[in-house]
């Protein structure tokens, strides 16, 4: 083990290093403590970070919706009046509103039922994998990804609904857009003329805070005495489920800690054992004038090689281990490199260094506090 230049600037430092290397199977042992606590707190973090990202990724999209349904008290549905009510209230907002039906939809010889969705801002509330969603869909149609999977559907293909043929003009992605894992045929709002209400209507903001503003703005404005409309937003189940996986990553933190704090009894075994040991050495340094605080500062610098250099290789290893987790959760190894998730990894060094340090502190304290006289008496 050959010190860096550096270290022969700072005697106690050079010193520290030197007497590591005196009994490398046990500093070898001790570190592996450091580098095992280091990957059991960063891991687990960023096991933590990973799993709310994905919950952002999955339902941060659908934060800033807001979706208005017939209240309670409406037995019948949403009509113009309610749709010109609710826009009124939305000066800031996209309305889109929807209508619904259910059909039997066939092609290739094959037949499955699928629900039918007439929209006109298409492109608000889907987004294409094949083809494309208009910004405005006044003809063709939009198929689910799933819906064109079964029945081997493709940009181009005809569809039938109420014994006209539409033809289909994009499917949407796989995970995508409302109804994208679903048998999902969208139609111009003009194909479903003959229903009189509307299923939903759909608000989109600016994020989440205007989400809610808005969903309780309406809730005002239509529902006086009676429950006309019940409008809902996915913003607050987010907080929920980010506070949810916030708490549940400080439990996997305390959880990894454990392993530091073993790692911190093997340093602190690893400090007395080699204070024993160069006693009578400490004695004689003592004895030729080196000072109490010298001592001191050569034990502790020990103890922080141990946990820097510990610390460091497990912070390696957790990098490594974390780029898996983000591939296998989130599908996005990079979202790792993110200071949301990357941090766990200067908290597992800070904690190493910390750790270490406290467990060699009693051992040099002890050190430079005997006389050299009982030192040297061994």
């Amino acid at each position: 083990m050959s010190p860096p230049d550096l270290l022969r600037q700072y005697p106690s430092v050079l010193m520290a290093w030197r007497n590591l290397g005196r009994n490398r199977v046990r500093t070898a042992l001790a570190a592996l403590g450091i580098v095992i606590g280091v990957v059991a707190i960063a891991s687990l973090g960023m096991a933590g970070a990973a799993l709310q990202y994905q919950a952002t990724e999955n339902l941060g999209g659908l934060a800033d919706e807001v979706t208005v349904t017939a209240g309670e008290d409406n037995a019948e549905g949403l009509t113009e009046t309610h749709v010109r009510q609710i826009r009124q209230v939305s000066t800031d907002a996209t309305v889109i509103p929807v209508k619904g039906d259910r059909t039997t939809v066939a092609a290739n010889g094959e037949e499955v039922r699928a629900g039918v969705t007439g929209v006109t801002q298409a492109s608000a509330l889907y987004t294409a994998g094949e083809g494309e969603v208009p910004e405005r869909l006044e003809s063709g149609a939009v198929v689910s990804n799933n819906l064109a999977s079964e029945l081997g559907l493709e940009v181009g293909d005809p569809v039938e609904y109420g014994g006209q043929l539409y033809r289909i003009r994009g499917v949407t992605e796989a995970a995508g857009g409302f109804g994208g894992g679903a048998n999902t045929l969208v139609l111009p709002l003009s194909a479903l003329a003959d229903q009189q209400y509307y299923d939903r209507v759909t608000l989109i903001t600016d994020g989440g805070d205007a989400a809610q503003d808005l969903a309780a703005a309406v809730d005002a404005r239509l529902n006086d005495r009676e429950e006309v409309v019940t409008a809902t937003t996915s913003a607050a189940a987010l907080e929920q489920i980010n506070s949810f996986l916030s708490t549940l990553n400080l439990a996997l933190l305390g959880i990894g800690s454990i392993s530091l704090v073993v790692a911190s009894v093997a340093i602190l075994n690893v400090m007395l054992m080699s204070t024993i040991e160069r006693r009578g050495e400490i004695g004689v340094l003592r004895a030729v004038g080196i000072r109490r605080s010298e001592v001191l500062r050569m034990l502790l610098t020990e103890a922080g090689f141990l946990g820097l250099v510990g610390g460091l290789a497990g912070a390696v290893v957790s990098l490594g281990v974390g780029l898996v987790i983000f591939e296998a959760l989130a599908g996005d190894p990079a979202a790792a490199l993110a200071w949301s998730s990357s941090r766990y990894l200067v908290y597992g060094l800070g904690f190493a260094l910390g750790a270490s340090l406290l467990s060699g502190l009693y051992p040099a304290w002890k050190a430079a506090n005997e006389r050299p006289v009982e030192s040297l008496r061994g």
